[in-house]
């Protein structure tokens, strides 16, 4: 159940009940969280759906595997952990389709922020109402004195306690993260704590991120939510994860397709999709890709969209590689270890997490053996695979002493560069979920929505809102969605930040 009572229902357009009867059929590209939202929704509504995933499991960048273990044991992996936050409404709806309790998901009772001179911050006992949540955090946070308040340009920092969307993309997206704090002049420390992991959330470099981005994204987890700083994780590994979905979809007539990519789309009187030697007819299609996925798709379907579109496609980056190492030990860590440890200033780590606390394949195998399943994730890596690697292994003997000594039983590496970038300038030239093409729409975290969302919940709403446009130009009633509120809900702050004026950049 939602604390937050001021979150915003967005409705769907409304028509028929449903689609039964209408001989629709819609092919869907992907499989991750925006392609099984689009499918769902659709063939909830009566549609016939068909998904093409080219991986083997379902889940995009969410999804997972299985791996043996030289003991024998055949254990889930997969591209690292995720945060399922509460205020995530509906990625989370998506899970309570065939999940009503959300069993799958476990609290986790606090995520401290640590730097690299000990410093810790922590979430838990904040209080969940802006502003006192932000504000507890800060005057109570080692790395923020009040020295360092009166130095903080409050006329710039304004912009993010008046965050609207679209409108923050237009003040804001044109500089860079970085550039942006220097401008608010937040102290180094607590940048690294209060900042700086939430901009190595999206897998870049505070330099290379719109301050648009970032100013949205504080919205959404500080000032824009009341559902708290705290978040879930999925207790169940990732190959499990989405199964469940998976069926739901099935029971509602649609089909999945594992294994299968999606190469090219003929459009015409009806679309023809193209995996492989295969052709399936289609009267609409929901591209749900990566970055990656989708240019390659649009580049072998020559006669798919205008010109300035397709350029908008090509012209999509993907942020710089990130490594996650995960590691079997054979003894514990310390009881006292968090079962997530956030980490600022301390590269090339981010972020340690204790599974054997939460993941159920993970804790089964602490079990028998006596031993811990430990994960380290480096963002926006700049040296090799092998020297990142080696570097996290160093920083985890370093904040966990007690691991020098522990043999390794499993050593298991993700290197990956596959993730959007939301670089400075790039907003008005993202394509949105509309195309040139009708009854061909976009969906992933990738793709322009003009809400206050990110990551997984941006995928999930992005699929759904795709979802809608079909069924809206069929006539059908779609899904409602849900957000944080749309502009910065403190009225006092945000007429203060109204008629504010930012200030020029200093020279340095």
């Amino acid at each position: 159940m939602s604390r937050d009572r001021r979150r915003v229902r967005h409705p769907a357009p409304r028509g028929r009940s449903g689609a039964t009867g209408t001989g629709r059929r819609v092919v869907v590209a992907g499989g991750g969280i925006a392609g099984l939202a689009a499918a769902t929704a659709l063939a909830e509504r009566g549609v016939a759906v068909e998904l093409f995933e080219r991986e083997s499991y379902l889940g995009g960048r969410v999804g997972g595997w299985t791996t043996t273990l030289p003991d024998g044991t055949r254990t889930g992996m997969s591209r690292g952990f995720h945060a399922f936050f509460r205020q995530y409404y509906n990625l989370r709806a998506l899970l309570r389709r065939a999940d009503p309790d959300l069993g799958v998901l476990t609290p986790v009772p606090d995520y401290p922020l640590v730097d690299a001179h000990g410093r810790t911050d922590s979430f838990e006992g904040l209080p969940r109402t802006p502003p006192w949540n932000a504000l507890a955090f800060a005057l109570r946070s080692p790395t923020f004195t009040a020295r360092d308040l009166l130095r903080v340009d409050r006329r710039t920092a304004l912009a993010l306690l008046n965050v609207r969307v679209p409108g923050t993309y237009e003040e804001l997206d044109h500089i860079d993260a970085r550039e942006f704090l220097d401008r608010v002049r937040f102290p180094p420390a607590a940048r690294h704590l209060a900042f700086d992991v939430f901009s190595r959330s999206f897998f870049a470099d505070p330099r290379q991120l719109s301050a648009a981005e970032l100013a949205v994204m504080f919205h959404l987890y500080f000032l824009g939510s009341a559902e708290g700083l705290l978040f879930d994780v999925a207790n169940e590994p990732f190959h499990r994860l989405w199964q469940p979905l998976a069926e739901q979809l099935g029971r509602h007539g649609g089909t999945v397709h594992t294994g299968t990519a999606v190469e090219a789309i003929e459009p015409g009187t009806r679309f023809r999709v193209h995996t492989g030697a295969h052709v399936t007819e289609a009267d609409a299609v929901v591209l749900a890709l990566d970055v990656r996925g989708l240019r390659e798709v649009v580049a072998a379907s020559p006669g798919l969209g205008s010109r300035d579109w397709r350029d908008r496609i090509a012209g999509l980056a993907t942020a710089p590689p990130f490594l996650v190492r995960r590691l079997w030990l054979d003894r514990p860590v310390e009881p006292a270890r968090p079962a997530f440890l956030a980490t600022g200033g301390l590269p090339p780590l981010d972020n340690i997490s204790v599974l054997d606390r939460f993941d159920s394949d993970a804790a089964s195998w602490a079990r028998r053996s006596g031993g811990s399943v430990v994960e380290l994730h480096a963002y926006a890596a700049t040296g090799s695979a092998e020297e990142t690697g080696r570097a996290l292994l160093t920083r985890l003997h370093e904040l966990y002493p007690e691991t020098r000594t522990a043999t390794t039983v499993a050593d298991r590496s993700e290197w990956r560069a596959d993730c959007p970038l939301f670089p400075p300038g790039g907003f008005p030239r993202r394509p949105g979920i509309e195309t040139p093409v009708e009854g061909l729409v976009l969906a992933g975290d990738a793709i322009r929505v003009d809400l206050p969302v990110a990551l997984m919940e941006r995928a999930a709403t992005t699929g759904l809102a795709a979802a809608n446009r079909l069924l809206a130009a069929w006539g059908v009633t779609g899904h409602d969605l849900l957000s944080v509120p749309v502009r910065g809900r403190i009225p006092p702050l945000r007429l203060l930040a109204a008629h504010a004026t930012p200030r020029a950049p200093q020279s340095h």
